[in-house]
């Protein structure tokens, strides 16, 4: 059966756990969970990587929290920790920073409270360790991990933050009314995942549902005999990128159009700049440098979307033969300046403040995404996003 753990990260609003080392972050998320889902110890330094644990907190709903090594880590192996903190704020939409409660506030702390407030991150200072301190702080959350003291307070001050700027989005719920029919072309190939759907066909089904549309799931072979079927034509066709040319063909002018990724760019908030950026394809020359990025990481199918179809595509289109890089999962480049474009997948797997930070972060180069550029190279992406 099904339940709310079963909600993608990409859907959680994330919270990130941060603070100097053995300020108790670790002690916190278990706490907060009510499980040993990190490792304590009086060692500073004991978290070494990011430590993700998906739960539920009324009214936020299903939320992921994340332990991060200590902000104030030193050494080589200190500043690969650090390099892994920067990167989970990255898609932080709240921040606890635990402080001990026996410690006046550090510079490190005091800096990464800037940054919250510089990045617009909704915030919470949390002083931990409460039932050792002989001072506790006036004013202030005080809580303590070991003995359980104000945990639920502290569950309560984060779920009356303010994040409904964050996933207010929809996928295609808002494009349909009671009783419109929606086509779904999902193509079953080597890279499909065996025996379930990949994830943005599943969200926009269950997106469809919630509009009080119907659904019809075809492959992109049986798309004609389906249209044929219907007793009136489609409110919309949302097909997977690969399969445009030959569903472009097939679909009356008169019925919208798109794909699964140009919703995602949609839902995540990156269309226009996708679409701003898909025209930097025309302009490819021999040995120009594209990076393909992917927000998930997975094994790569001789068939492979990002490593082999696109770059052939890209080819036939620009008639060059450009340098390709390819990045995939949490890596992002800080440097993205000797790129002539950035292809990044639909990002169905990140959330939309790790998106927004992509989008931002490729300011000064065109960036665009799958769906957006297969749809712009056959000559249909003003289609494929009229309506949107």
């Amino acid at each position: 059966m099904s339940s709310l753990n079963d909600t993608p990260r990409g859907e959680r609003l994330h919270i990130g756990i941060f603070g100097k080392r053995n300020a108790g972050k670790s002690s916190l998320l278990n706490a907060l969970t009510g499980q040993y889902s990190a490792v304590v110890s009086n060692i500073k330094g004991t978290t070494t990587d990011p430590v993700y644990k998906a739960m539920e907190l009324l009214p936020l709903g299903p939320v992921v929290l994340i332990d991060t090594p200590g902000i104030d880590d030193f050494g080589e192996l200190g500043s690969l920790r650090m390099e892994k903190t920067r990167e989970i704020l990255r898609k932080t939409d709240i921040a606890l920073l635990v402080i001990d409660a026996r410690e006046a506030v550090a510079e490190d702390e005091k800096r990464l409270i800037r940054i919250f407030e510089e990045t617009g991150v909704k915030y919470l200072i949390v002083y931990n360790k409460s039932d050792i301190s002989q001072n506790k702080p006036m004013d202030a959350l005080c809580v303590s991990a070991e003995t359980g003291e104000n945990i639920e307070a502290l569950k309560e001050q984060i779920a009356r933050l303010d994040v409904s700027d964050t996933e207010k989005r929809r996928l295609i719920a808002d494009l349909l009314a009671p009783g419109d029919m929606v086509v779904l072309v999902t193509p079953i190939d080597e890279a499909a995942p065996k025996g379930r759907l990949i994830l943005p066909q599943q969200q926009v089904i269950r997106d469809a549902l919630e509009a009080g549309a119907a659904s019809v799931v075809t492959q992109p072979e049986g798309l004609s005999g389906v249209l044929q079927r219907l007793n009136s034509l489609p409110k919309l066709v949302v097909t997977d990128s690969q399969a445009f040319e030959r569903v472009s063909k097939e679909t009356p002018k008169d019925v919208w159009l798109t794909s699964f990724s140009i919703l995602m760019a949609r839902y995540k908030g990156v269309l226009e700049q996708a679409v701003c950026g898909a025209k930097a394809l025309d302009t490819i020359k021999d040995g120009d440098r594209i990076l393909i990025s992917e927000g998930c990481t997975h094994k790569r199918q001789c068939g492979d979307i990002g490593t082999v179809k696109l770059p052939r595509w890209i080819e036939k289109h620009t008639c060059a033969k450009p340098v390709y890089e390819f990045t995939s999962g949490g890596e992002f480049p800080k440097d993205l300046s000797a790129y002539k474009v950035i292809i990044h997948c639909g990002g169905c797997m990140l959330n939309a403040r790790e998106m927004q930070y992509r989008r931002r972060a490729a300011r000064d180069v065109p960036m665009t995404n799958y769906g957006v550029a297969i749809s712009h190279m056959r000559g249909i992406l003003e289609r494929c996003v009229s309506f949107l």
